[in-house]
């Protein structure tokens, strides 16, 4: 088994929530015990958004220490927006790498093929694009938590009570509270419970690689050397299998992800993997390919399998609710697992900013759901394009997708070489690019994304009026309220 990593020094957000403020600095009139089952990405941000939003927090999990493992992780502008309004954004600089662009090659001969600039990504949505240590994110997220939590580790939930509720540790040991959130990750216990069955998991046909290997390797190789200079992330494209590379913890170490055909592999993130069998399925990639894989010691092997979305995220009993993982696992070909998850931390705990009476939670609970759950399917969907594009065969198919990405590029450096930002023109002309990162209505809906002020804007459209009138239990969506 892998271990974990430990965070680099640098990865302290310690204090910082205690001095950020959230929801205008209001708390809810009426304080929850909630129990959030998990201490992954969105278990954390959730601990985290209910604490200030004045619920009490026990955070239970399984394993007797926390802590990630060694792999990268894409922090888009939809997830940042929410760390640097947390505090934890001058963590993120110290940590982190601002990408300028991405680049999509050709797997045999590492000819560039599409290109898109991330150099202006904070001025367009506000908020800055990082590649991060996933125990660096997982640490930051933790430090911001802390304070609002009480934190049980060595605590596997065994059962949940949904009406009490309550959850069973392994031990026996019986711990009620006023709200259960799910955050317990893709083999989710709370979704059994919450739907009475477990939502199938379809083999995506796909299992991936995960190593990092240190960036002056590349650095002192005058053919590798670029992709660490110049700080890109970078993707091969191939029949079947794809690579993402791109630099981590300010550009000391290079992550790299390879997604290939499933041999059997195990849906687990501590797998090991073999560094040997790694570099023969890319025996066909290009020289440069073959020279960063050569420096690979140790790899996690990763078995993709697809989930469609859940029906409801919620109990008939109001009282357990899922989050992240748990409700809309994410194919990594997008870069929003985490990001998911922490919108719906930060969604929820602004709702329930404004908790006055346990009869209201119903209300909250399904905006919750319909704020949330449209957004997440989406977004799965635009990761399973994203395996299909990446993956073509050698063909026609796939010199029709490359042509579509060259056009695409030629239409990007042509706006770069004019100095102009991104236009209205460029929004009609790039709808529904093959490269969906050239795709700007897509970015917009993706990175302008600000989970607060959804909250908000529902409050003040539907919330205050919702709660003005006799609050009952329905199973009725809101969007049909």
């Amino acid at each position: 088994m892998a271990h974990h990593t430990a965070a680099a020094p640098a990865a302290n957000a310690k204090g910082v929530s205690k001095s950020s403020t959230l929801y205008d600095g209001r708390t809810a009139p009426h304080s929850l015990h909630v129990l959030v089952v998990g201490c992954g990405m969105g278990g954390l941000a959730a601990a985290h958004c209910l604490g200030k939003a004045g619920h009490r927090v026990t955070l239970l999990e399984a394993a007797a220490a926390i802590g990630e493992v060694g792999a990268g992780i894409q922090v888009t502008p939809n997830l940042s927006r929410m760390l640097w309004r947390w505090g934890a954004g001058p963590t993120l600089e110290a940590v982190g790498v601002r990408p300028d662009a991405i680049v999509l090659r050709r797997y045999a001969t590492g000819e560039r093929i599409g290109y898109t600039s991330w150099k202006d990504m904070e001025a367009r949505y506000g908020a800055p694009y990082y590649h991060v240590h996933r125990a660096d994110l997982h640490k930051l997220l933790f430090d911001l938590a802390e304070p609002w939590m009480t934190l049980r580790l060595n605590a596997a939930v065994v059962a949940v009570d949904p009406e009490t509720p309550s959850v069973t540790l392994q031990s026996g040991e019986v711990i009620t509270g006023d709200l259960v959130v799910g955050a317990d990750g893709i083999k989710s216990l709370c979704q059994q419970v919450v739907l009475g069955y477990t939502n199938p998991a379809d083999p995506t046909g796909d299992a991936v690689y995960r190593a990092i290997v240190p960036s002056e390797l590349l650095l002192n190789d005058p053919e590798l050397r670029e992709f660490v200079d110049v700080a890109e992330m970078t993707g091969w494209m191939g029949p079947r299998r794809h690579i993402m590379a791109y630099n981590i913890r300010s550009k000391k170490e290079y992550n790299i992800v390879l997604a290939h055909p499933d041999d059997g592999s195990v849906e687990s993130w501590t797998a090991e993997g073999s560094a040997d069998k790694m570099r023969a399925e890319f025996a066909d990639y290009c020289p440069q390919m073959h020279k960063i894989l050569g420096f690979v010691k140790s790899t996690l092997k990763w078995r993709l399998m697809d989930r469609k979305p859940l029906p409801t995220w919620i109990h008939p009993s109001y009282k357990v609710v899922l989050l992240g993982d748990a409700c809309h696992p994410m194919l990594p070909y997008r870069a929003q697992g985490a990001a998911m998850a922490v919108e719906d931390a930060a969604v929820l705990g602004s709702l329930l900013s404004r908790l006055s009476s346990p009869s209201q939670l119903p209300v909250f609970l399904r905006a919750y759901e319909a704020l949330r759950l449209p957004r997440t399917a989406e977004t799965q969907n635009q990761s399973r394009l994203n395996q299909h594009t990446f993956h073509l065969p050698d063909g026609p198919a796939q010199e029709a997708r490359d042509a579509d990405m060259r056009a695409a590029t030629a239409r990007e450096l042509e706006r770069l070489r004019q100095g102009r930002a991104v236009g209205e023109d460029d929004l009609g002309r790039s709808a529904g690019a093959a490269n969906q990162w050239a795709d700007e209505r897509k970015n917009e809906e993706q990175f302008l994304y600000d989970a607060d002020a959804v909250a908000e804007q529902w409050w003040r459209e539907t919330g205050a009026a919702a709660l003005a009138m006799p609050v009952q239990a329905s199973s009725t969506p809101l969007s049909r309220l």
